[in-house]
């Protein structure tokens, strides 16, 4: 008897051919495939639970991504020396893969669903966040999961002004454009994007290239579904009790309309509503209602109010019509003692972002699957309760705050100055001070004021808008009714279709977030929702630059200075000394900070003492010169001449003959051990790098040449031949009274 069997699919997209594989691994999950492109293979599974949790009124679906860092050959770098928390990578490739899988379970459903995604091996040439969408999809159609998928993923990049299908690591450093995207048969579910400023006509390309490039990976999984897939288990979705719906509709009446359209703050709003639902619940008290369904019938009421009202009158719970944006003011410079600050406040959202400029050495390490080390620039978002009125436990970062600060990292990412220009760690954090829709891109605007206040040569300033949508009926289709709103509010975000956000600078696109909550969006909806966004966008900008037109001209005083330096990669062990005893005493000596780099490339940041620092490193490094001219420390004398230390650790000889410009009979005549004098190169041995010196050279104003010819026939022993001032040191005796000169010292 079998106890299982393997079985193969493979598909060819873009340039690559993707083979997904299930029946080995995992055999009591509900659904288990293993999809591999090159060297990189993840495994997905997912599992349901057989009967839905009590109690809740939300789908609990998980997805967690497994970074293993055995699957790229590491050992993890903490003490356990095992993987702890996820990385932020991990976070990140988690939510994009819950996004496109979230909008297609069925309404109403409520048994626990979990999928896991696990990295099993990673050539560091295949990125695994599409590996994973794509794994998850295909477990899910085999499963026993009812679920109305599949779904495809594809990253499109933009190389040398085509498009190319899930390029590698290597080609996307090329890449102007990294988009990655999923969708159905029909349309188009999530949109993940950085871009170097790109128009909006070409992102909206990439899209439907990308979206005809999915359609194989589509087929292969309806293919598998077809072949092999389990039967689907009977589930009791969540009904709405069309009874208690219409008795709750006669009570509110037109209160809650009334409640919607008058424009109320956000505050004001809710406890008008808090004020309503409260009335409601007293007053079907008596009755034989479930107060959670009451309350569920309220929240459906009020979402069919606010879509109806803009759908057909364009009026927003505001007052605002689709395209207005809420009121923006901006400020610089609010904090004294931090390196730039900016506060953008759009309407009741208002964000505060804090730059800080750090050394190289300050520069995030990163240990996870992908193939960069390290990070220089960071951008970190904060969600405290307070911005929304509210109160829970805070326990560091939630999974939605690192999203929202990688997408506002990614949106600043082109305009921010290359580490040649500009030798500085950069780090952001941006503060959510109030919340009442698109925080995330407010942290955008926040952090494009707080870069030019601290003075950083950002490229161009960049804006962020989050676009919103109403819809009815299938708007992949040419019939259907929607409204894109721009500049959404919370409710309309809670209770619409779509949360599209659009980052970028007066050019072009930066950074892109789609999600939808219908199961497509047509492409002439979305070049609707760009070109609206791009306008929007152009309006955001215009304010900030009233504000600051541009970078500032300087840092902060309290910045740190960096300065910068190349040295031969030969010479990086000398600036270190043994132990790293060398670099500790400089910068203990001038107070700074030193990072030197494997190609060679020195950082010193501090104050005053930088410069000198950086001299010393130069004087430690610097190579003798033919024909240059030292001031030098005599180190050893013989009776044939002197050794002198022309650079820190390089030292020459001056011969006997070349000490002085009369005959020198005793070296010690003229010279004592730790005298400084001023020596000229006059030759280096080619094979064993010996430096010949000459202080005659620089009494005479010889050119070098000159002085190793003199050397080479012996003549350097003072003027001969009555060329000699006074006639000369004959003899060998001590030179005529006045004529001796002095060791000169500097």
């Amino acid at each position: 008897m079998t106890y299982h069997q393997s079985h193969h699919y493979e598909t060819v997209v873009g340039n690559t051919t993707m083979v997904l594989e299930t029946g080995d691994l995992a055999r009591f999950a509900g659904g288990a495939v293993t999809i591999q492109v090159g060297g990189a293979v993840v495994l997905a599974t997912a599992t349901a639970s057989k009967a839905p949790r009590e109690g809740i009124d939300f789908f609990p679906l998980s997805v967690d991504f497994e970074e293993r860092l055995y699957a790229a050959g590491r050992i993890p770098g903490s003490f356990f020396r095992r993987e702890g928390r996820p990385s932020t990578q991990a976070i990140l490739t988690a939510r994009l893969t819950d996004r496109p899988l979230r909008p297609l379970f069925p309404q109403g459903f409520r048994n626990d669903v979990q999928i896991i995604c696990t990295a099993l091996s990673a050539d560091e040439e295949n990125p695994l966040d599409i590996l994973s969408i794509n794994a998850a999809s295909a477990a899910l159609m085999i499963s026993d999961i009812p679920w109305e998928g599949p779904v495809g993923a594809v990253r499109v990049g933009y190389i040398d002004d085509q498009f190319v299908i899930n390029p590698t690591f290597a080609e996307i450093e090329n890449s102007l454009l990294d988009l990655r995207m999923a969708g159905t048969e029909d349309g188009i579910l999530m949109v993940e994007a950085g871009a170097h400023e790109l128009p909006e006509h070409i992102v909206l390309q990439a899209l439907q290239v990308g979206h005809e490039a999915i359609q194989p990976i589509i087929a292969l999984q309806k293919r598998m579904r077809e072949e092999l897939g389990k039967d689907k288990i009977e589930v009791v979705l969540a009904e709405t009790n069309e009874e208690l719906v219409e008795a709750v509709r006669a009570f509110v009446g037109e209160r809650l309309t009334e409640i919607v359209s008058t424009g109320l703050l956000k505050e004001e709003r809710r406890e008008a509503l808090e004020g309503l639902l409260n009335e409601m619940l007293e007053h079907f008290g008596d009755e034989e209602y479930d107060p959670a369904e009451l309350k569920s019938a309220f929240e459906d009421l009020l979402k069919k109010t606010v879509r109806q009202r803009i759908l057909e009158a364009g009026e927003r719970p505001d007052g605002r019509d689709p395209q207005t944006i809420r009121p923006i003011s901006c400020a610089v410079g609010v904090l004294p003692r931090t390196h730039g600050s900016g506060l953008f406040t759009r309407g009741e959202t208002q964000v505060l972002t804090i730059a800080t400029l750090g050394t190289p050495r300050d520069a995030q390490t990163l240990d996870n699957l992908s193939p960069e080390d390290t990070k220089r620039y960071i951008h970190h978002y904060n969600f405290p309760p307070f911005s929304t009125g509210e109160t829970w436990p805070m326990r560091g970062p939630k999974r939605r705050e690192i999203g929202h600060g990688a997408l506002a990292e990614r949106a600043l990412l082109p305009v921010i100055p290359d580490q040649d220009s500009f030798p500085y760690t950069l780090r952001l954090v941006s503060e959510c001070l109030a919340s009442n829709g698109s925080t995330s891109m407010a942290s955008v605007c926040g952090s494009t004021l707080a870069l030019m206040d601290a003075g950083v040569p950002i490229s161009a300033p960049v804006a962020g808008i989050a676009m919103g949508l109403i819809s009815e009926g299938d708007v992949t289709q040419p019939d259907s009714r929607y409204v894109v709103l721009s500049d959404i509010q919370g409710m309309e975000d809670h209770l619409g279709d779509m949360d599209f956000k659009v980052a970028g600078t007066k050019a072009g696109i930066t950074a892109l977030q789609m999600d939808i909550k219908i199961k497509g969006l047509s492409y002439e909806l979305l070049e609707r929702a760009l070109e609206q966004a791009r306008e929007g966008r152009l309006f955001i900008l215009e304010r900030m630059l009233e504000v600051i037109p541009e970078p500032r001209d300087h840092l902060s005083i309290y910045a740190p200075r960096i300065i910068t330096t190349h040295i031969d990669t030969e010479k990086i062990g000398k600036i270190i000394g043994p132990g790293g005893k060398t670099i500790r005493a400089l910068q203990s000596e001038y107070d700074v900070k030193i990072d030197i780099e494997e190609d060679g490339t020195v950082y010193v940041a501090g104050g005053v003492g930088a410069e000198k620092a950086l001299e010393v490193i130069q004087h430690m490094t610097e190579e003798a010169k033919i024909g240059q001219i030292y001031t030098g420390r005599v180190t050893r004398i013989e009776p044939y001449g002197v050794f002198v230390e022309i650079l820190p650790g390089v030292d020459g000889m001056v011969h006997i003959s070349q000490l002085a410009d009369y005959r020198v009979a005793n070296v010690e005549d003229v010279v004592k051990l730790g005298d400084e004098i001023m020596v000229m190169v006059i030759d280096i041995d080619s094979e064993n790098g010996k430096i010949r010196l000459s202080r005659q050279a620089v009494l005479e104003g010889w050119s070098a040449e000159e002085a190793k010819a003199r050397d080479r026939k012996g003549g350097g022993g003072g003027r001969r031949g009555g060329g000699n001032r006074g006639g000369g040191n004959r003899g060998g005796g001590r030179p005529p009274r006045g004529r001796r000169p002095a060791p000169r010292r500097h």
